[in-house]
């Protein structure tokens, strides 16, 4: 089973992580053949699931976080159930498209595209996509972010986050490949939803438990020298696709 490392911060991670761009969804429903029910898999906060509302006539979106899904984005044709992506109640043939986002990492991926296969259609596509490493434009910001990225929490990560950092190229994907494209999303962010979104990193939760206390007065500190109160930045998330088709 997938682990579930986002349920302490659930109210944070609703609150401030990134949403994707509308061309990253675009792109991905032009390889889509039919648009009658999609799968939004490890959906947090329902981010993708929402947007995929409005192309679907239905959406089923899974977690195993149940604090997750009780904050997530309502909407009328949005299914939302408690269940681990390796192990769900679908019937086979069901979708026409699978969706992962910013948690394919965390997945057992043998066992889940044997389940994807099961619950696809012939020919349904699945998305897999993550961000890393945004930026302000000012580096002085970017630099002390990074800092304590590399000297404060980084040992706090799970194993996992190494594929993130290595922006997918050794994760396991064994579908029919179609031509993927790198994206971007950006938002005005003020030093406060940065330090918000900081917060919800689960290297945060970790380190809390572990220490007792949680690190992020330290990078405030440094950021309020740098970053005024109401100033807002543009702050870009660079965002890594990979597509495929599922053959049956």
């Amino acid at each position: 089973m997938a682990k579930d490392l986002f349920s302490q911060q659930s109210d944070l991670y609703a609150r401030y992580r990134p949403t994707y761009p509308k061309e990253l969804y675009e792109y991905i429903l032009s390889f889509v053949k039919e648009k009658k029910t999609a799968w939004d898999c490890a959906t947090g906060n329902g981010q993708a699931a929402v947007i995929l509302a409005d192309h679907f006539k239905k959406v089923i979106a899974t977690d195993i976080s149940a604090a997750q899904i009780d904050k997530a984005i309502k909407k009328e044709n949005i299914e939302y159930i408690v269940c681990p992506a390796e192990s769900t109640p679908f019937e086979e043939n069901t979708f026409d498209l699978v969706t992962v986002a910013q948690a394919y990492h965390w997945l057992k991926w043998d066992r889940f595209r044997k389940e994807v296969i099961r619950v696809c259609k012939p020919g349904a596509v699945i998305a897999v996509w993550m961000y890393y490493n945004n930026t302000t434009g000012d580096k002085k910001v970017d630099d002390a972010i990074h800092h304590f990225y590399e000297n404060v929490t980084k040992k706090y990560w799970d194993y996992e986050r190494k594929y993130v950092e290595e922006k997918y190229f050794a994760v396991e994907f064994d579908y029919e490949p179609l031509p993927a494209k790198d994206f971007e999303t950006t938002l005005e962010w003020k030093r406060e939803d940065m330090l918000g979104y900081i917060s919800s990193w689960s290297a945060i939760q970790k380190f809390i438990k572990t220490n007792g206390y949680s690190p992020v007065p330290i990078l405030e500190e440094e950021i309020k020298k740098l970053w005024r109160e109401d100033e807002v930045k543009k702050v870009i998330f660079p965002i890594y696709l990979k597509l495929g088709r599922v053959l049956k």
